[in-house]
């Protein structure tokens, strides 16, 4: 006993809950990150982080990206993988649509790209006149985008960034989506079919309460994706954009402490987002219990 759960317990106390202390104890310092000595401030850090205006508004970003971009991945995916499972033909056996392989392929095809290099390609797309997206709606007609900045207003620099995620995220989530489908009983499929149900409804009716573990599971690591953004608000906007309409709590912890030297105070942040995200998964599995998945799970 001791052997097979001494050792992994201490490998995870040692390397998992330890850097949790350090952090905790370093939030409540000034320590500047570059020399041993150290003040204790109590909990000083936290109360200047919400009074710090540039911070919050990261946290609102964070927050919107949380919101916006699970919510619209986990539809597009899902879509897709209903259409490439059941959305064939009407007649004859449930299949997908023709050459839903190859949709499969190429959808996925974005998530073996790192992030930085996603970010990085997007950047140069909406470059303003040089941006093959600029080009292209010049060429369609659309003159008022002939050198727009989509990365430069305060306006789009958000959604635009929003698009690059849900653009990298999706493939990989239609994929899920399309295992936890095909694990399905296709008699389930073919009965609904015989009771007359469309597409629609059974995507509605059928599949989602099916699948919703893997969904609730989807949208619990898009949050957690979306509240870090580190590598992709980075490689769109460095700065944090116009008005730091991009800017997100990583790239403001980053900033503080690499740049200004304030660890205490960034690791402060750090602590911060630890808790929004850990409030997340928890009001995403509360939400989850409350229009009862549990009671449906067991159910089934």
């Amino acid at each position: 006993m001791v052997v097979f759960l001494g050792l992994p317990l201490a490998v995870f106390v040692i390397f998992v809950v330890s850097p949790f202390v350090q952090a905790l104890w370093y939030s409540l310092t000034d320590w500047s990150g570059f020399t041993s000595g150290m003040n204790f401030v109590g909990f000083d850090n936290y109360v200047k982080l919400f009074h710090d205006d540039i911070f919050l508004k990261a946290v609102r970003n964070n927050v919107e990206l949380a919101i916006v971009v699970p919510l619209v991945t986990i539809v597009l995916a899902l879509t897709l993988a209903t259409l490439v499972t059941v959305g064939g033909a009407g007649t004859g056996t449930v299949r997908g649509l023709r050459n839903s392989g190859f949709y499969r392929i190429v959808s996925f095809f974005p998530y073996v790209i790192p992030a930085i290099v996603i970010g990085l390609i997007w950047a140069q797309v909406f470059t303003p006149g040089s941006g093959i997206l600029d080009a292209v709606l010049s060429k369609i007609g659309l003159h008022q985008f002939e050198n727009y900045a989509w990365l430069g207003d305060a306006r789009t620099a958000m959604p635009a960034s929003m698009f690059v995620m849900i653009w990298g995220f999706v493939g990989f989530y239609m994929v899920l989506f399309i295992a936890a489908i095909r694990g399905i009983d296709p008699e389930v499929f073919e009965a609904a079919r015989i009771d007359g149900a469309g597409r629609f409804r059974t995507a509605v009716s059928l599949i989602l309460p099916l699948i919703r573990d893997n969904v609730q599971t989807a949208y619990i690591y898009l949050g957690i994706a979306a509240l870090d953004a580190f590598v992709y608000m980075q490689a769109l906007n460095p700065g944090g954009g116009p008005q730091n309409s991009t800017l997100v709590m990583p790239q403001q912890l980053f900033t503080t402490a690499f740049t200004k030297g304030q660890f205490g105070y960034s690791t402060a942040m750090g602590v911060i987002l630890a808790v929004v995200t850990m409030l997340f998964a928890f009001l995403v599995f509360l939400v989850n219990t409350l229009t009862g998945g549990r009671e449906r799970k067991v159910r089934r």
